[in-house]
C-alpha cells in the first residue's frame, strides 16, 4: 500500500465529517471534486477501481467542439465546448495541444435538406455531407470563437492541393476543408494532475481510488478494498459521477429516480503500427464519413495511429472490449479513406473500449443522442445529485454546474472559478517549451528525446522529476523505451498507484502504445517490489492479472507480449 493511501485512510478515520463525497473517480468526478474542493468545502472522492479507469480511460483523445453536434441543432453545447477545448489548450498545453483535421469533400450539395430538416427536430440517419453543408459548420464553428481565437480558421483546398498534401487520400475526395481542434496524449494523467493539485490547494479533502461507499439503514461507509477495512462517513451531501453506473449507484445509496436516467453507447478504437498510413495523415486527423454515415477519425497519435470509432447501443453497463465486428468495421472504414495504404489486423498494437454514459434516450440512430449533460437532485436523508451525459471536453463546465448545484443546496457561496485555472504541469508553462526542452538537456544532460518525453507528461513539473532522476543514478527501462526505473519509483511514490496495472494501464503510455512487453512486465515488477517490499508471489499475482487484463481487454495477448522480447532483440542488434 502507497504512503499517500496509509495517510488518507488515516486521516478518513480521524475525521468522518465531509460536505460532500463525491462517488465516482472518472474525469466527472474528479472535476466535480476539484471545483467544490477549491470552494473551501471539505471533500471526499471514492472511486471503485483505479482513477480515470473506465469511460475517462476510452476517449477518442480528441478535444472538441463537436462539429457534428451542429447538425444535431446543439448550438449551445457546441458553444461550451469550444470553450472548454480552449480553456484545455491553455490550461494544459503540455497534454492538450491542437490538432489540424481534414475532411474529404466528395460532393458540393449533398447532405443541405439533411442538415436543414435536423435543424428543426429531424432525428433520422443523416446523409453524406458535401462542401456546402460542411462549409456552413465549419463557418458556425469559427463565427462562435470569434472574440477569443486561439486557433487557425478554416480554409477549403482545391482538387490539386488536396492530391499535393494528401496523396493517399481517396480519389473520391474531389476537394478538401481543414480546421482545428485540439487532442489529448495522456488523459488518465489529466485527471491524476487534478487530484494531485487538490492535494496542496485543499489538504482537508482526500481522494480514495479502489474504494466503495455502501449504505446501510441511516448510516454510510467507506470500505478500503485493499484491506477490507470499512470506515464511517458523515456526508452532508452525495454527487452521483458513475457514469454507465448512474442507476445502480443511486439505487444503491437510497435514491430513486422512479426511471432510468442512463443509457449508453459503446465506442471502440485502434492503435496501429503502420508508418505508411501514419505519413498518409500528414500529421492531420481525417474526419471522415463511413457507409453508414457515421463520422470516423483517424489521427497520429504518439508515433502510432488512433482510429475509431464505433457507436454501440448498450443495455446494461458492464467492462467491455472492441470485438472482432467492431476491429473489422473500423479496419474497414480506414481502407476506404485510405485504399492504398495496406493496414492490416497485425499492425494493431493494442484496441480499447468504453461505455459513453449518455442521457437515456430512444433515438434509433446513436449519433444523434446527445453529448449534452445536465443534474438531477435525489431526496433523501443525504441529497444526491446525478451528474447525467457529458463528455471529456465539457468535464469543467459540468463540474462547475454541478458544483453550483451543491454549494446552493448547502447554503455556499463560490470563492473561485476554474475556467482559467492551470491543471498539474501547465501551471507557469512557457510559450515556448523549447525553453523547458533546453534547460532539462543542460542541466540534467538528458537527450532531447528524454526531454520531450518528461515535457509531454509533466509538462511544467518536468524539472522536479529530472532532478529526481538525476539522484537515483538512472537507467532506461529498455534501450528503445522513453521512461526509466527512477522515473517509475517518482510515480508510484507521488500519484496514487497501487497496481502494476496502474503504472502500464494509465500512469504510463507503455501499453497504448505498444511498448509493453514480458520484459517490460518483469523489469517494472522488480522495481514495485523493491519499492513497496512485494513478496514474489504477491508482484507474480499482480503481473498475472495485468496479463490476464491485457488480453481479455485491449488485444494483447501473453504471447503478443512475448513476441515483443524478440522484436526488441532484433531492433537493437
Amino acid at each position: 500500500m502507497s504512503e499517500q493511501r496509509q495517510q488518507n485512510l488515516s486521516r478518513l478515520r480521524e475525521n468522518p465529517a465531509f460536505d460532500v463525497v463525491v462517488i465516482g473517480g472518472g474525469v466527472n468526478g474528479i472535476g466535480v471534486y476539484r471545483e467544490l474542493a477549491l470552494q473551501g468545502l471539505r471533500v471526499l472522492l471514492v472511486e471503485r477501481n483505479d482513477f480515470a479507469s473506465g469511460c475517462s480511460a476510452a476517449p477518442s483523445r480528441m478535444i472538441h467542439g463537436g462539429l457534428r453536434y451542429l447538425e444535431n441543432g446543439e448550438f449551445d453545447l457546441v458553444r461550451e465546448s469550444l470553450q472548454e477545448r480552449d480553456a484545455l489548450l491553455l490550461n494544459a498545453p503540455h497534454m492538450v495541444r491542437p490538432l489540424p483535421t481534414v475532411i474529404p469533400i466528395t460532393s458540393v450539395f449533398s447532405g443541405m435538406l439533411n442538415a436543414a430538416a435536423s435543424f428543426v427536430g429531424w432525428q433520422g440517419k443523416p446523409s453524406s455531407r458535401g462542401a456546402a453543408p460542411i462549409k456552413l459548420g465549419l463557418s458556425l464553428y469559427d463565427w462562435v470563437t470569434r472574440k477569443r481565437r486561439i486557433l487557425p480558421r478554416h480554409h477549403f483546398n482545391s482538387a490539386n492541393r488536396t492530391r499535393k498534401d494528401w496523396p493517399a487520400l481517396t480519389p473520391k475526395a474531389t476537394r478538401s476543408a481543414v480546421y482545428y481542434d485540439a487532442q489529448i496524449n495522456h488523459p488518465e494523467r489529466l485527471c491524476v494532475e487534478m487530484i494531485k493539485d487538490m492535494q496542496t490547494a485543499a489538504p482537508d479533502c482526500i481522494a480514495l481510488n479502489y474504494s466503495e461507499m455502501t449504505r446501510d439503514g441511516e448510516a454510510y461507509t467507506v470500505t478500503d478494498r485493499r484491506s477490507d477495512e470499512t470506515m464511517r462517513v458523515e456526508p452532508r451531501v452525495i454527487v452521483n459521477a458513475t457514469g454507465a453506473w448512474l442507476d445502480e449507484t443511486a439505487q444503491t445509496l437510497g435514491g430513486s429516480a422512479n426511471e432510468q436516467m442512463v443509457s449508453g453507447t459503446k465506442g471502440s478504437h485502434l492503435i496501429i503500427n503502420n508508418a505508411t498510413l501514419l505519413q498518409a495523415l500528414g500529421g492531420h486527423m481525417v474526419y471522415f464519413e463511413n457507409t453508414d454515415g457515421r463520422v470516423c477519425i483517424v489521427f497520429p497519435y504518439q508515433g502510432k495511429v488512433l482510429a475509431g470509432s464505433t457507436d454501440i447501443r448498450v443495455d446494461k453497463a458492464a467492462r467491455v472490449k472492441c470485438e472482432p465486428e467492431e476491429f473489422d468495421y473500423i479496419l474497414g472504414s480506414l481502407r476506404l479513406v485510405f485504399p492504398k495504404v495496406e493496414i492490416t489486423p497485425e499492425q494493431v498494437v493494442f484496441s480499447y473500449s468504453g461505455i459513453r454514459p449518455l442521457p437515456r434516450s430512444d433515438q434509433d440512430f446513436t449519433g444523434r443522442i446527445s453529448r449534452g449533460h445536465y443534474t438531477r437532485r435525489l431526496e433523501g436523508e443525504v441529497p444526491q445529485f446525478c451528474m447525467i451525459g457529458g463528455k471529456w471536453t465539457t468535464f469543467r463546465a459540468f463540474g462547475e454546474q454541478t458544483g453550483d448545484e451543491v454549494l446552493a443546496e448547502l447554503g455556499k457561496t463560490r470563492r473561485a472559478s476554474t475556467l482559467g485555472l492551470a491543471i498539474g504541469g501547465g501551471a507557469q508553462f512557457p510559450d515556448d517549451p523549447t525553453t523547458l526542452q533546453n534547460r532539462l538537456t543542460d542541466e540534467f544532460h538528458v537527450t532531447p528525446d528524454r526531454a520531450q518525453h518528461l515535457i509531454g507528461h509533466y509538462g511544467s513539473q518536468s524539472y522536479d522529476v529530472a532532478l529526481f532522476c538525476q539522484s537515483a543514478q538512472d537507467v532506461s527501462l529498455a534501450d528503445d523505451c522513453p521512461y526509466t526505473e527512477a522515473e517509475i519509483v517518482w510515480l508510484l511514490r507521488t500519484e496514487f498507484v497501487e497496481s502494476l496495472t496502474d503504472i502500464v494501464l494509465r500512469r504510463t503510455a507503455l501499453a497504448i502504445t505498444g511498448q509493453i512487453s514480458a520484459a517490460l512486465l518483469e523489469r517494472l515488477g522488480g522495481i514495485i517490489a523493491d519499492e513497496r517490499g512485494l513478496t514474489p508471489q504477491e508482484i507474480n499475482d499482480q503481473t498475472q492479472t495485468l496479463i490476464h487484463e491485457l488480453s481479455e481487454f485491449y488485444g494483447v495477448t501473453a504471447e503478443t507480449l512475448t513476441a515483443r522480447n524478440k522484436e526488441r532483440r532484433t531492433e537493437c542488434v
